[in-house]
């Protein structure tokens, strides 16, 4: 197979990160944007040789006005999008957010609104299914040992090899 033949079956999927905060009472932290009608997790796009930890650090500090520590990733998802292209979307744990770190938040006001933590019930009203379902597939995993992965949102089923 010629190099350009193969490289055009290789998959070039866009690739994002975002990170998940908590409160005291499990809820996670979400953003209402300026440009979307549904709620998000503070996140973006991974940049031209950035690690997707990186994107996603950056992407707190540029939308939220902080910068802690992002811990572990928690899910992988697949998200193939045939308007938006395939994508690769990495979840990490951001943790519980202090009170200091909260009073500090100065969100990027030309992208944001308004933030809030969200029970698992108010994540499913406020933002799409599929994100809804990465969110709280990603939540779980913190209990887990390991990362989930993720097919639209949601753990695929069983193949063989």
């Amino acid at each position: 197979m010629a190099a350009n033949a193969h490289e055009a079956k290789m998959a070039h999927p866009r690739m994002a990160a975002g990170a998940l905060f908590f409160d005291d009472a499990g809820r996670v932290l979400m953003v209402e944007p300026t440009y979307k009608d549904y709620w998000e997790i503070p996140g973006g796009y991974v940049e031209t040789g950035e690690s997707p930890l990186h994107a996603a650090s950056r992407e707190v500090r540029e939308e939220l006005g902080i910068t802690p520590p992002i811990g572990r990733l928690l899910a992988v998802d697949w998200a193939p999008n045939e308007a938006e292209g395939d994508k690769v979307l990495y979840l990490f744990d951001g943790g519980q957010l202090s009170r200091e770190q909260l009073a500090s938040i100065a969100l990027q006001p030309e992208e944001l609104k308004n933030f809030e933590f969200l029970t698992p019930e108010q994540i499913t009203e406020r933002t799409i299914s599929r994100l809804a379902r990465r969110i709280l597939a990603a939540a779980e995993a913190r209990n887990e040992s390991a990362p989930v992965y993720l097919e639209h949102g949601q753990k695929p089923e069983s193949r063989a090899a």
